[in-house]
């Protein structure tokens, strides 16, 4: 071991084990040829440079608050640990697997040509590159992890790299104007406690928002709760970060309201789903928080009636309107018998979640009170029940959000996420429930009655292909004809992929191959999804 404040350069040459602890306050340089095992432990104030040329496993831990360089050439295992105040680059070429795990404050830069498994873990407060190489005879696939719902589309295939991207830490909001600017790995319950601190909010809310990221909500183009009030993340997102297939990092990080110099780049990337680069930073334009909120929670006999009560509340709420979601009897009669949820109303065929949110209380209340009257009155709702306080609201949202974990508890799940003129929405899920007839253990359906989008869910036993037989292509069928989308906010991913062709035309199809082709043109990026077998 060597403590000291300076520290010559340390050159090995070895055919036995060689194992180099420092702790130093000066410069570190490392290099090492070896036929066996080399473990290298530092603890250093200055800059740091490691290259190591090894037949047998390597490990090197560094601690530095300067400059760090790691160069490996490697017939075994490698791990490589760096914890730095500046900039990182590592650079390996091995034969085996491949573990880095990096916590850096500035640029980190990871290169890695591997013929078995890697793993890489980066917490970095700057930009980040990470591009990986596989040797010729396979090929690399990234598959990101930020996932933005419980929707299983997106399942890792054989010979995959997994990117999970942890950048998390950098979080900015200018109060005079509500850009938020955040980094991918940000999860969307946090940043949304984060703008209500600072009495501003996500224009985003999802059932599943302590678990997703910002980031794969944008590779999503989520739509969400708040949609019918805030618009998508199209209109919403200012600005990107994107790394792109051949480790370019594209800066579109605008906060800018309006910008018409070229073309809005940052719109290939919304919704593209990992297919065409990672997104590793977002702005986003965030309203005001809400000075009053109120929630109703109405029943209706029909679906017509429900959607009579829709223009009822769009007509007499108006500008405070943020929600109009609903769920049908099938669905409140799973949320009662699995997460024991009690209805706080008559039991009804359909129930509707309306939500208000403005600036002035005493003018919202009387609003929403006049709509309820005439609602009432015209027979449209039979019963309902309203909150002002902040827990028995999040209650009555809790009878929406919390249908996808009921679902789980009753079996496997067929997920649909469609979008069709909202007169059609709920007809698919009766024309389904006739199709299947009892081969279906429940149909259910829920959804963003604001804009059209209906989750149609199906559940058995078990997993059952032939169920999955009658289901498949029937749902995208009877969504072609109505000229609906088989994805509404969800994405294709690797299940939906080869069903594009009910709602894209072959023409679209093939453009988006070009596009494919033009910024990912070995398929390196989240491969298997988006797009049909016949463009991969």
């Amino acid at each position: 071991m060597s403590s000291t404040s300076t520290l010559s350069p340390v050159s090995i040459v070895c055919n036995s084990r060689v194992t180099v602890s420092i702790v130093c306050n000066s410069r570190v340089t490392v290099s090492i040829v070896c036929n066996s095992r080399v473990t290298v432990s530092i603890v250093c104030n200055s800059r740091v440079t490691v290259s190591i040329v090894c037949n047998s496993r390597v490990t090197v831990s560094i601690v530095c608050n300067s400059r760090v360089t790691v160069s490996i050439v490697c017939n075994s295992r490698v791990t490589v640990s760096i914890v730095c105040n500046s900039r990182v680059t590592v650079s390996i070429v091995c034969n085996s697997r491949v573990t880095v795990s990096i916590v850096c404050n500035s640029r980190v830069t990871v290169s890695i040509v591997c013929n078995s498994r890697v793993t890489v873990s980066i917490v970095c407060n700057s930009r980040v590159t990470v591009t990986i190489h596989w040797s010729v005879t396979r090929q690399i696939s990234c598959s990101n992890s930020q996932s933005f719902a419980l929707v299983f589309y997106s399942p890792i295939q054989l010979s995959q790299t997994h990117l999970s991207l942890s950048l998390s830490l950098s979080l900015s909001l200018p109060l005079l104007l509500g850009i938020l600017s955040c980094q991918a790995g940000c999860v969307l319950e946090n940043l949304s406690l984060y703008l209500e601190d600072r009495d501003y909010i996500m224009p985003l809310d999802l059932g599943a928002k302590g678990s997703c990221h910002i980031g794969g909500n944008v590779a999503t183009n989520a739509g969400g709760l708040r949609l019918l009030r805030y618009g998508s993340l199209r209109g919403t997102v200012l600005g990107l970060e994107v790394v792109l297939a051949d480790g370019r990092v594209l800066d579109c990080l605008a906060t800018l309201r309006k910008d018409n110099t070229g073309y809005d780049l940052k719109q290939l990337f919304i919704g593209s789903e990992g297919t065409l680069g990672v997104i590793t930073a977002v702005t986003i334009l965030c309203p005001r928080k809400p000075k009053a909120v109120n929630v109703a929670f109405l029943g209706c006999e029909s679906f017509e009636q429900l959607l009579q009560t829709f223009q009822l509340c769009r007509g007499m709420l108006g500008e405070i309107l943020s929600a109009f979601e609903f769920l049908d009897r099938e669905c409140m009669r799973l949320l009662n018998t699995h997460l024991k949820l009690a209805n706080p109303i008559t039991d009804c065929p359909f129930y509707i979640v309306i939500e208000t949110s403005g600036s002035n209380p005493t003018h919202d209340e009387e609003k929403l009170h006049q709509f309820l009257e005439e609602a009432m009155t015209s027979s449209q709702v039979i019963d309902g029940t309203v909150a002002t306080e902040e827990a028995k609201i999040k209650a009555l949202w809790s009878l929406r959000e919390r249908v996808t974990e009921a679902l789980t508890h009753d079996g496997f799940t067929y997920k649909y996420d469609i979008s069709l003129p909202v007169e059609r929405i709920y007809q698919l899920v009766t024309d389904m429930r006739e199709h299947l007839g009892n081969r279906a253990k429940s149909v259910v359906g829920y959804g963003h009655v604001g804009d059209g989008n209906l989750h149609l869910n199906i559940t058995s036993p078990t997993k059952d292909p032939d169920l999955l037989a009658s289901i498949e292509p029937f749902v995208y069928e009877w969504t072609a004809r109505f000229q609906g989308s088989i994805s509404a906010e969800h994405g294709l991913g690797l299940k939906k992929r080869n069903y594009i062709y009910y709602s894209k035309a072959s023409l679209a199809v093939a453009l988006m191959g070009n596009i494919k082709i033009m910024l990912d043109p070995k398929g390196i990026l989240n491969p298997y999804k988006t797009l049909p077998d016949d463009l991969q």
